[in-house]
């Protein structure tokens, strides 16, 4: 079975369409169970997303769902991919990690955050360093959306 980084429920809360490049928006999101924050930039020609919109996200450092590594080409009988199940699909570098301070009910919350490059599109992760502790610099990953 394949191993999920994230999978996760995410409810757009902004949109930025001239954040980056035409074509090109910055999504902010946050995920319904259990407090990440995202930004993800999407190319809004093949993908549009609209705010309060809610999708499925995954980020695997696989396609198959046997959790196999992914080849650079893909053979006649090839197993069912992830991707089957989903609408939009991106695959990117895991570049940076970083800690950050959150105020929260007078506390100070330590907070991880995980930037990915998609080929120029970026995402930016936030959440709880528990939940975040499978990410390691140099991964290779995929990201999955699905509209809900």
């Amino acid at each position: 079975m394949a191993d999920f980084y994230f999978d996760e429920i995410i409810k757009v809360v902004k949109i930025d369409s001239q954040a980056v490049y035409d074509k090109v928006s910055r999504i902010n999101a946050k995920s319904e169970e259990n407090g990440y924050y995202l930004e993800l930039d999407v190319h809004s020609e093949l993908y549009p997303m609209l705010p309060r919109e809610k999708y499925r996200m995954l980020i695997s450092n696989t396609l198959h769902m046997d959790g196999s590594a992914v080849a650079s080409y893909f053979p006649e009988g090839e197993p069912k991919s992830l991707a089957e199940k989903f609408e939009y699909v991106m695959h990117g570098l895991l570049y940076k990690m970083a800690e950050s301070q959150e105020k929260t009910d007078g506390n100070d919350d330590v907070k991880v955050e995980v930037y990915i490059s998609f080929g120029g599109l970026q995402l930016m992760l936030k959440g709880d360093p528990l939940k975040m502790r499978k990410f390691k610099v140099d991964q290779k990953m995929f990201l999955l959306l699905r509209k809900i």
